[in-house]
């Protein structure tokens, strides 16, 4: 993946964060590694960029939780490569935790910008 100049503007994901991202990804249909990260990167406007040792061994580990299934296919580019879906199970899990984040988002903001407090 095409690295920015400014890598001061990316953002370190938090553990587990990118399990999110990926399965929110994938409930869009099925993508190959590269597309998922690609897909990640433009959806955050260049912020997030995922390291491709660090995507592959979170798919892995979705795979081997049973949240997401691979099938080999066949590229955009002609290539060979595992497309991965969504299972049932990654569905509900995708919820739990997106509900878990947005919850962790509100109390960060609370506190951050606690009302009536000027910055």
């Amino acid at each position: 993946m095409p690295t920015q100049e400014n890598n001061d503007d990316r953002i370190a994901l938090l553990q587990g964060t990118l399990d999110l991202l990926i399965l929110k990804t994938l409930i869009l249909g099925p993508c190959h590694g590269q597309g998922v990260a690609r897909s990640i990167q433009r959806q955050s406007e260049e912020v997030l960029f995922v390291d491709h040792g660090s995507l592959y061994l979170a798919l892995q580990r979705l795979e081997d939780k049973k949240l997401i299934q691979a099938k080999w296919g066949t590229s955009e580019n002609n290539r060979k490569a595992r497309f991965y879906s969504l299972t049932a199970k990654g569905r509900a899990e995708l919820t739990e935790k997106a509900s878990q984040w947005k919850r962790l988002t509100r109390a960060m903001d609370l506190i951050l910008e606690p009302q009536g407090e000027e910055a």
